[in-house]
């Protein structure tokens, strides 16, 4: 009996580009966001993209960087807590708009969890951060509809 050969991996092996998001705790009070920005700007490490979210006692600062080994490092340093998550980045231009993008997640049943706006652009065109349930079929899809997905390597002049 002879065996099936193993299939190449090529399709099913596809990892689209993430990203690295750091979702830093803050202590709610006056300075402490400043302290955060500032250690950035005087390392080489740059902030991309940054969302706050505040509550009465904390705020979650979720930022993606250029240089996520050495935003990792950084936030070490200075003993700030903080969790990592993937996530996607979709440049959005004419004909790959949010509109469709979200109606393409839908149609596979990924749901977004959160999404918000890069501070850089590539040309002209906007660029937004979503986080899904599944960040490799929603890449695989996206593309498949010929949207860009950018990754660390797209920040470094950032």
């Amino acid at each position: 009996m002879s065996q099936m050969p193993t299939p190449i991996e090529t399709t099913q092996g596809y990892s689209p580009p993430t990203v690295v998001q750091f979702s830093v705790f803050l202590s709610n009070k006056v300075g402490k966001m400043l302290d955060l920005v500032e250690n950035f700007e005087e390392s080489t490490c740059h902030i991309c993209a940054l969302s706050v979210h505040e509550a009465s006692d904390h705020a979650v600062v979720r930022m993606i960087t250029n240089l996520s080994k050495d935003a990792r490092k950084l936030l070490r340093e200075h003993n700030l807590p903080f969790s990592e998550h993937e996530v996607l980045v979709v440049q959005l231009n004419e004909g790959h708009s949010l509109t469709r993008m979200c109606l393409y997640l839908l149609g596979a049943e990924i749901n977004i969890a959160f999404a918000y706006p890069l501070m850089i652009r590539q040309g002209e065109c906007p660029t937004i951060a979503i986080a899904v349930d599944d960040p490799t079929l929603a890449g695989q899809i996206l593309r498949r509809k010929g949207f860009m997905l950018l990754g660390e390597a797209d920040f470094q002049s950032c």
